[in-house]
Formats: structure tokens, sequence, C-alpha cells
């Protein structure tokens, strides 16, 4: 009797262990204070320029020789155009959601993009996690894009 007691507190004692390092990994994937914006040492898009996703249709390296600062956050461009164009209107050539992954944002999570998985719909730039996940994500885009929404107003939402 002594023993089932032990082993099924130990049991309980690493169920709640195991609780515990979920809730700290799903809350380090659901931030936004540090990095609203999704960047890496390349910069937001790993160093791709937003704008030739809308002017060339394919991601597009860009240039340490033409680079806005905005928020932060370093943007790339391929041309003196397309930086121009971006500065002119930030807003249109951003990303959705940061840049982070949207079906991810969808579910409430926040999760890193890959610059080749993206999608322009309604003349918005989505990226998401992986090529395989776009595909999910396409599977029923504009119920994902309503639920992306809402879960980006609350992350972004002040306290």
């Amino acid at each position: 009797m002594f023993i089932h007691r032990l082993t099924t507190g130990f049991g309980q004692y690493w169920r709640i262990l195991t609780v515990i390092f979920f809730a700290s990994v799903l809350s380090a994937c659901t931030s936004l204070a540090d990095q609203p914006v999704y960047q890496n040492e390349a910069g937001a898009l790993e160093g791709h320029d937003p704008v030739a996703y809308f002017t060339e249709g394919k991601p597009v390296k860009g240039s340490a020789a033409f680079t806005s600062q905005r928020d932060g956050t370093t943007w790339y461009f391929s041309s003196a155009e397309n930086k121009a164009l971006f500065d002119g209107n930030p807003e249109k050539y951003s990303p959705q959601y940061g840049g982070y992954c949207a079906q991810a944002m969808a579910h409430g999570l926040v999760v890193s993009s890959d610059p080749a998985a993206f999608t322009i719909k309604d003349d918005k730039l989505f990226l998401n996690y992986s090529l395989g996940v776009r595909k999910t994500w396409l599977e029923n885009v504009d119920e994902n894009i309503r639920s992306a929404d809402r879960e980006w107003q609350k992350k972004t939402a002040n306290p």
C-alpha cells in the first residue's frame, strides 16, 4: 500500500512538471512584447524585399545598399525604387501579423515564418512556417484569416 501511494504521488509530480513545462513553452510561443515583427539576424523577412512579393510575385533577397529602419526593424530592398515604395506606404507592403506564420496566428500562436511560404491575398502579404503549413492554411484561407486577425488584435492590444 505504501509503495502504491509513493508511485502514485510520483506520477502526479511528473504530470505537474509536464504541464508546467508545456505552459512555459507555449507562453514563449505567444509573446510579441520583445519582437512585434519577425526578424532574424538577416532582418525582417530574413533579408528579403517585401515590395518584390507584390511587384515580382516571388521572394527576392534585399541588399545592404537599400535598407529602411522602422520601429526597431530592419527591412532590406532589392532596389532604390522598392525602398521608396515601402517608405511611402509601409502598411501596404509589410506582411500581415508582423511576418509571423499566419496559420499559427490563426490558432493564437506566434511562430517564425519562411519567406518562400508566402501568399498574396486581397493585396496583402501572408507568410507561413513552411510550404506544407501554407498548403494547410490555404485549405480554409478565409476562415484562417478571420481567426488570425482576431488573435493578432488580442496579441497587439495595449494592456
